[in-house]
């Protein structure tokens, strides 16, 4: 089984702000700091620190910041063989975080916008049935993607983040598994409590897996009709980006090798707790090994 993570490649820029600003406000940030990330980025690190076997596909820019994401996909133990070089910028990102450690991010496509229905073909040509595909909404051409990998048999991951209407246009009945944030459940659902989201999905694909994470109120999962619930790990959070990117990648490796739903939302909590308690994105993703010695 590999893994095939078609997703975005994103320069983030993090801004230290008292508070995240409103409209019409200026404020001066204490500091800045600049990481690779990106949800597709974050979760391939998040995957392959977990031990699974990860292909990056996805798309960076000419203006210089290409390298350096390349650079942490393979300081990680990602696979970039796949990923393609092309004219333009890369995506990026402006991303406050408060003194709460609460965020907001300002997304930039870039490459990640750019993919063609030939480069499709030449990453699908490298996967088979019972490979898996993690998809995020950060690149174009997901309906396409989605279709290819389900001719194939292969099983589908998706995180539909952000959650914009172009999600619509993909085949939902097509996915076994979907990592959701409580607010992308209630854009989803029309919902707010957690029980009415998963109720939802329960309604609509009742054949699909559904990680749904709570933030402070830890996270469940719906699986054949069954609800599983785990609590957060406490830790003194300092930036909560690419936390929910660590908790898919580490579910997924637990999952997929067998343990438990339990086991696997365990494992996801304490490797979300260590990232919070670190700053930066890909950067602050722990190892399977890290946990194992804590």
């Amino acid at each position: 089984m590999k893994v095939l993570n078609f997703g975005s490649l994103n320069v983030d820029y993090v801004y230290t702000v008292d508070h995240i600003l409103v409209p019409g406000e200026t404020q001066s940030s204490a500091q800045r700091n600049v990481f690779a990330g990106g949800k597709g980025l974050n979760q391939s690190v998040a995957l392959a620190k977990a031990g699974l076997p990860t292909y990056h596909a996805g798309q960076v820019g000419n203006d210089g910041d290409g390298e350096m994401l390349l650079r942490v996909l393979d300081e990680n133990g990602v696979d970039t063989s796949l990923i393609q070089r092309i004219d333009g910028p890369c995506g990026h990102t402006i991303i406050q975080v408060d003194k709460e450690a609460q965020n907001c991010i300002l997304l930039f496509g870039g490459a990640n916008r750019c993919i063609s229905a030939a480069y499709r073909d030449q990453v699908f040509s490298h996967f088979s049935a019972g490979d898996v595909l993690v998809l995020q909404n950060e690149i174009n051409d997901l309906p396409q993607i989605i279709d290819q990998a389900y001719e194939k048999g292969m099983k589908i991951v998706l995180n539909p983040s952000p959650f914009d209407a172009y999600l619509d246009q993909c085949d939902w009945n097509k996915i076994d598994i979907f990592f959701i944030n409580e607010v992308e459940g209630a854009q989803i659902s029309g919902k707010t409590e957690a029980d009415d989201i998963l109720d939802w999905f329960r309604a609509n694909h009742p054949g699909a897996l559904v990680v749904l994470t709570l933030g402070g109120a830890g996270s469940c999962c719906l699986k054949d009709g069954e609800v599983y619930r785990q609590e957060i790990v406490p830790v003194k959070a300092v930036d909560t980006t690419a936390a929910g990117d660590t908790f898919t990648g580490f579910f997924l490796k637990a999952y997929l090798s067998g343990q438990s739903v339990s086991e696997a939302l365990a494992l996801a909590a304490r490797a979300s707790s260590v990232t919070v308690s670190r700053p930066g994105a890909a950067n602050s993703i722990p190892t399977l090994a890290e946990l194992h010695q804590a």
